[in-house]
């Protein structure tokens, strides 16, 4: 993908979720069953890295399971980021800081270098190019501890009625589908205002392409939330070093 269409698709949805951040947050009042599900097998004392984290709702559902660790979110909005600091943690040291991963240097805002857990849920898949993905992929493997576990969801809107219904021409932002890599799609937002994004309908071969390459093992998949526990697609990965 031209450096060009990478910076046009990034910028579309840079703009979306700032300008539609409180809309978008309305809509995110739950975690999803595929989440909470992998929030109950994180130790009670880790140390947490939330890649992408929204609007914090993950700090209340770690809460209600009495979590006593430490929790670093980051997100590129501000408007969301600003939903997540309205909850205040007793237990849980808790930092949220404003980072946008697809730039240069982000790691080096947060307060800690290293992470026994690593999360990236609904993250990747707004990511434009393959060298993107792979790029942050080999970033976080550098920040995961010695037995540490990433967990990592996407979006699969092929999977989903209501999503396909959703998905709309590259020639409504001046773009052509050959600009853009096999699996990428513009949907758009009906919640309040119009909007759109760019999303990449992930699958199972080429996450396995890049664990293998970033030096990752998959340990689990599996399918969940949305219209017949289709929508997410959740792996957990480990440190190939770590499983002897």
């Amino acid at each position: 993908m031209k450096p060009e269409v990478v910076a046009r698709l990034l910028e579309l949805n840079r703009v979306f979720y700032e300008a539609m951040g409180s809309s978008f947050s309305q809509t995110r009042q739950r975690l999803q069953p595929g989440v909470k599900k992998i929030l109950h097998l994180i130790p009670q004392h880790s140390s947490i890295l939330d890649v992408g984290c929204g609007n914090g709702w993950i700090v209340r559902e770690l809460d209600q399971l009495g979590f006593k660790g430490s929790y670093v979110g980051i997100d590129a909005s501000l408007s969301l980021l600003s939903e997540a600091k309205k909850y205040k943690s007793a237990a849980i040291k808790t930092d949220f800081i404003q980072a946008d991963i697809t730039l240069s240097g982000w790691e080096e805002l947060l307060p800690t270098t290293t992470y026994d857990i690593l999360l990236a849920f609904a993250v990747f898949h707004h990511l434009p190019s393959k060298s993107l993905r792979m790029e942050l992929y080999h970033t976080l493997r550098k920040m995961i501890r010695s037995g540490g576990v990433f967990f990592h969801s996407y979006w699969q809107p092929l999977k989903s009625s209501k999503m396909r219904h959703r998905i709309q021409p590259w020639a409504l932002i001046g773009m052509k589908p050959e600009d853009v890599e096999e699996g990428d799609y513009l949907l758009d937002w009906r919640h309040g205002s119009h909007g759109l994004r760019y999303v990449h309908h992930t699958t199972p071969i080429e996450l396995l392409e890049a664990a293998e390459k970033c030096g990752f093992v998959l340990v689990e998949e599996f399918y969940s939330d949305g219209e017949n526990n289709q929508l997410g697609y959740y792996q957990i990965w480990r440190p190939r070093s770590t499983l002897g």
